[in-house]
């Protein structure tokens, strides 16, 4: 993997309450300067991300029923639509965390289902659903990815960021095994380093969403351990 490549992996991220709209600025610049493959920034600013970045490589991806996904299914219908017109390219759900793990299953994947219904009336389109891994059993993370899968996602996320714990490559490479070469695997939440981020892909993360995206990189350029660099097929 080659350093663009590896900058490929990231979802440059500015989801906390507190962003403001230079950070959005910022982020998009240093998106586009490193070459990640998105900005993952919250419905208020997707519009404003859309108009920094365009004409760039650079999707832009935002969140769905976030952080909790207990917002009602027609709702998260309904946002995914409005945050599509305002120019997102990709939508990071946040699953129905409760019905899940009340063994209601058919009713998380509607849930899933109605974000995937507004995604595919239009081209392109990636849809993330996020597990929020620091909340469930094993069982139920199996559970989910195959939810998921038959809902018609295209990745399946470990995180939010803002449970107890984000990702862990236990479960980056439990999600792997259970959705094989389908689905994409993005690990969020925690990942500061590139021993870390190197550690996800590793396990099994096709995407990595983070705020530490520049960090990494010029954590690369200052010279990767052989070891690192070596275990994370990463090559300067």
């Amino acid at each position: 993997m080659t350093l663009s490549e590896f900058a490929k992996i990231f979802d440059h991220t500015a989801v906390k309450p507190e962003t403001t709209r230079q950070d959005i600025v910022q982020l998009c610049q240093e998106a586009v300067r490193f070459g990640f493959s998105a900005v993952s920034v919250a419905p208020i600013w997707v519009s404003l991300a859309a108009e920094t970045l365009a004409g760039s490589s650079v999707s832009v991806a935002t969140v769905v029923g976030f952080p909790h996904g207990s917002t009602l299914s027609s709702v998260k219908a309904f946002e995914s639509k409005q945050v599509l017109d305002a120019g997102a390219h990709e939508l990071d759900m946040v699953i129905n965390i409760g019905a899940l793990k009340s063994g209601e299953w058919d009713a998380a994947r509607e849930d899933i289902r109605c974000v995937v219904r507004a995604a595919r009336d239009r081209q392109g389109i990636t849809v993330k659903v996020i597990l929020e891994t620091a909340l469930l059993t094993n069982d139920e993370k199996l559970v989910a990815c195959r939810l998921a899968e038959e809902a018609g996602a295209d990745f399946v996320k470990t995180s939010t960021g803002f449970a107890a714990a984000g990702a862990t490559t236990t479960d980056v490479a439990l999600m792997r095994r259970a959705v094989g070469d389908r689905l994409g695997v993005k690990a969020a939440g925690g990942i500061k380093s590139i021993s870390t981020a190197l550690a996800m892909i590793a396990a099994g993360a096709t995407r990595l969403g983070t705020s530490s995206s520049v960090s990494i990189m010029k954590e690369f350029d200052d010279g990767v351990p052989s070891s690192v660099a070596r275990d994370g097929g990463v090559k300067r």
